[in-house]
């Protein structure tokens, strides 16, 4: 690894990651995005998505990530997200009961349920669970 990416993903309660890459792909809000080194400077809004990290042709860790901004900018990726979890700390049994949970929620379709609220919970549970490397 010649050149590397400095990679920080930060939220409001705490610092989630800071390492050096070669390659990142972000889960931007328009579709995923790779970003290298020397890559142009940008600004990109994320959506619930996975952010990958590590060597180019290698196995890259993950990152559970749901809504924020990314900056590209000097080799150095930028990530400040609503939430984020790395794989390793996902509790894969919980974040299944909160899916069944989500579609419990969104089956029985009762007047006093918010029913985006209840997506965007179906849609986080099933990231954080893929991020782990579970399956639904």
């Amino acid at each position: 690894m010649d050149r590397l990416l400095r990679v920080e993903v930060v939220t409001a309660e705490r610092r989630v990651l800071q390492e050096r890459a070669e390659s990142v792909i972000l889960p931007a809000a328009n579709g995923y995005l790779g970003v290298l080194p020397g890559h142009a400077p940008l600004i990109a809004g994320l959506s619930v998505g996975v952010l990958q990290f590590g060597g180019y042709h290698a196995e890259k860790r993950r990152v559970a990530v749901s809504g924020g901004f990314a900056e590209v900018a000097d080799d150095r990726v930028t990530v400040l997200a609503d939430t984020a979890e790395l794989a390793e700390e996902i509790d894969v049994e919980r974040a299944r009961r909160a899916a069944e949970r989500a579609e419990r929620r969104l089956r029985e379709r009762q007047a006093h349920v918010d029913h985006h609220r209840a997506e965007m919970a179906l849609r986080r549970a099933i990231n954080r669970i893929k991020a782990a490397g579970g399956r639904m």
